[in-house]
């Protein structure tokens, strides 16, 4: 996957707008000075890094937690990242939401293995009172949650809090370790975590609206889950024959040439609530099972996708959000499907474009969640909008 490069002396950052963010290399040496310093003056309620899994993510975070202390701090491992001239790679991005518009409050949830639905549900009421003890006056809101993207317990965690939520509209991004699927990580004030996740609660003087967006449309070629292992997320039969063998015969190409390109290209949709989610492939294994990035289950029935221009969606898109103002920023979570694609088209110069101007700011993920659902291929977020009067 290709990026933008920035020198070792220089970071790129926003300080024109409430809303901050900055960018170093990873191979800077000593990346968190360089991030405090464009950044600016706080004090900060809430500061998240999303670090290339070629950084050392613990003294990262633990470092960023000494210097932001006042903070809620956040970070976690990206497949890719979004920063000042949109897709980037080999990168920090920083994010800093000052304490003059922002207050927040973080929940942990150490293991996705055991964790309590009525427990954290509990945590979250407790969280949103707090907030709006501490913060009476602000009224806009959203939760923001940042999961390991190699737990596959990301259906699971998205379904138990969205119980917790209320009138709270939430987006996520799950971590992730480039290409390589090898460890995410998620960190929370300093300590990093595995196997975890951090909900984080925001309250607001700014407007804000919580989004999503893809730009698949079905197809009418479907096909049916037949055999499967839900816990590991492996389909192993479609239409009662082997798996990859039968997507490549609804596609058309030899099972053997399937990739990352050919998923990303061609991925395949479940209609839930009347609405199509996408539900990608990870990978294939050796005997021919298909790994998804989601939940999946004997009786499901997928549909081919078909993918408009990316360059055109995305444009279209973001100036829907933006068509009575412009945001102070994005904070998005993108698929790393995505950026494939975009490779694979040749269209990353024009998207990246399209999210500078915008000024979207994030990472590309694993897998993004959306209120009580965890889906893939898109990208949600949260538009930030300076307060009226500002």
């Amino acid at each position: 996957m290709g990026g933008s490069g920035l020198s070792l002396r220089e970071a790129a950052v926003h300080l024109d707008g409430i809303v901050r963010s900055a960018q170093v290399q990873a191979t800077s040496p000593d990346p968190v000075a360089v991030l405090a310093e464009a950044l600016g003056p706080g004090p900060f309620a809430f500061v998240t890094l999303f670090a290339s899994p070629d950084v050392h993510f613990p003294s990262l975070v633990n470092k960023a937690n000494r210097y932001f202390g006042e903070a809620v701090v956040v970070g976690c491992t990206t497949a890719g990242e979004l920063g000042r001239d949109g897709y980037s790679e080999g990168s920090i991005v920083a994010i800093g939401l000052p304490s003059s518009h922002f207050c927040v409050e973080p929940i942990l949830i150490p293991d996705l293995e055991v964790f309590d639905q009525q427990d954290i549900v509990g945590q979250m009421i407790r969280t949103r009172t707090l907030l709006t003890a501490q913060c009476p006056g602000w009224t806009s809101e959203f939760a923001f949650l940042a999961i390991d993207g190699l737990s596959v317990r990301e259906d699971e965690v998205a379904a138990a809090i969205s119980a917790g939520l209320g009138p709270v509209p939430m987006f996520g991004g799950s971590a992730g370790d480039g290409d390589r699927f090898g460890q995410a990580y998620v960190s929370l004030n300093g300590t990093v975590h595995t196997h975890a996740a951090v909900l984080c609660f925001v309250r607001t003087a700014c407007h804000v609206k919580v989004f999503s967006l893809d730009h698949l449309k079905p197809t009418d070629v479907r096909m049916v889950v037949t055999d499967a292992d839900p816990k590991r997320r492996v389909v192993r039969k479609i239409n009662a024959e082997p798996a990859a063998r039968e997507y490549a015969r609804l596609l058309g190409k030899d099972p053997e040439q399937l990739s990352t390109f050919t998923f990303a290209s061609h991925p395949v949709v479940v209609r839930l609530g009347g609405t199509h989610h996408v539900r990608a492939i990870q990978r294939v294994h050796d005997n021919g099972d298909l790994v998804f990035f989601s939940a999946i289950d004997e009786g499901v029935v997928l549909t081919l996708a078909q993918p408009e221009d990316m360059s055109a969606h995305l444009a279209r898109e973001l100036g829907q959000i933006g068509r009575h103002r412009t945001p102070d920023a994005i904070l998005a979570c993108d698929c790393m499907l995505r950026r494939i694609e975009a490779e694979q088209s040749q269209s990353v110069t024009a998207l990246s474009s399209i999210l500078k101007a915008n000024r979207v700011v994030g990472f590309s993920t694993y897998g993004e969640q959306l209120n009580g659902l965890h889906v893939n291929q898109t990208m949600t977020g949260v538009a930030i909008f300076a307060p009226d009067g500002e």
